[in-house]
């Protein structure tokens, strides 16, 4: 079976389990360049909504997926940019909930949160994460480097306003980066910002895939483990997930049909391929053409392998 174009997974989530991605954004184009950013740099930074895939196709691929027996336990509008710049989100939401009972999540950096348009076309997505990665504007800038004019308190202010609206799950996410937003100051600053909005749960979160700028480093557990006693977080670290899947048959192009989409290290490429009951002689072959293959950038990081493709 060939690959989907829109669809990728079903991917382990640690927060959401079983998670079949949507994608209706192009590769790595976004209003923000994230320093963590596990695809990279962004390539294409835009504040323009715009229906990037026509909207049908997205549907009917979703459809056709639907009539195998693939199991998930969500659908989660998340792929390779800011799901929030599809100007036809609302009517994708819509779309997924007409088509299955599975609950539809949307990941998103927040930053649209301001638009009230953006917002009710929100509403109807059953649980909906946004990231809240700083408390200040020059933490904003530094981290989440938004595209020009997109400020720290208009953000803010969105997500504030997005919560007192919003009747499904709200999941807060905050990614910690060493250095950056992670000082017991910063810890208490979240905690003040958090107290102004209603929401159901935090995930904590740290860069443990090789980020978009080598400054970036992993938040020490013990400032991992203060944030989640001061804020009632949940750390992802503490989560388990799963095992990655493709319908994609051939077992390298299922690699990269995942990796494209979510970079994959070493050790969850070799337990795709057991998953499969992929030979041991094979499985080395093909981890050694991984390394070789000139589309794929190999990142060493904290002493692991990722694989990204270029």
């Amino acid at each position: 079976m060939s690959g989907y174009k829109y669809l990728f997974g079903p991917v382990p989530s640690r927060r959401l389990g079983a998670s079949l991605g949507v994608s209706p954004i192009p590769e790595r184009t976004c209003n923000y360049s994230c320093v963590y950013c596990q695809l990279g740099r962004t390539l294409r930074m835009t504040n323009t909504r715009q229906e990037f895939f026509p909207l049908e196709e997205i549907l009917a691929e979703f459809r056709e997926y639907l009539r195998g027996s693939i199991p998930f336990d969500v659908v989660t509008v998340v792929g390779e940019g800011e799901p929030t710049l599809y100007s036809r989100l609302g009517e994708l939401i819509a779309g997924l909930k007409k088509e299955t009972d599975k609950p539809v999540a949307v990941i998103t950096n927040g930053a649209l949160l301001y638009d009230a348009e953006m917002r009710r076309e929100l509403m109807e997505a059953d649980i909906v994460l946004p990231s809240l990665d700083a408390v200040t504007e020059e933490q904003y800038r530094k981290i989440d480097r938004p595209m020009g004019s997109i400020g720290f308190a208009e953000m803010a202010e969105g997500l504030r306003q997005f919560a007192r609206e919003y009747q499904g799950q709200l999941w807060i996410e905050i990614m910690l980066v060493d250095g950056m937003n992670d000082s017991p100051e910063d810890i208490a600053a979240f905690k003040e910002f958090l107290g102004t909005i209603d929401y159901d749960r935090v995930y904590l979160n740290t860069p443990v895939r090789p980020p978009a700028e080598g400054f970036v480093h992993t938040s020490a557990p013990e400032r991992i483990d203060l944030a989640a006693r001061e804020l009632g977080g949940i750390s992802i670290d503490q989560l388990t997930s799963g095992s990655f899947f493709s319908e994609v048959e051939d077992p390298y192009e299922a690699i990269l049909s995942i990796a494209r989409r979510h970079p994959m290290n070493q050790f969850e490429v070799e337990s795709f391929l057991e998953a499969r009951e992929i030979p041991a002689d094979q499985r080395q072959a093909l981890m050694e053409r991984l390394g070789q293959d000139p589309g794929i950038t190999v990142v060493p990081y904290k002493g692991i392998i990722t694989y990204r493709v270029n």
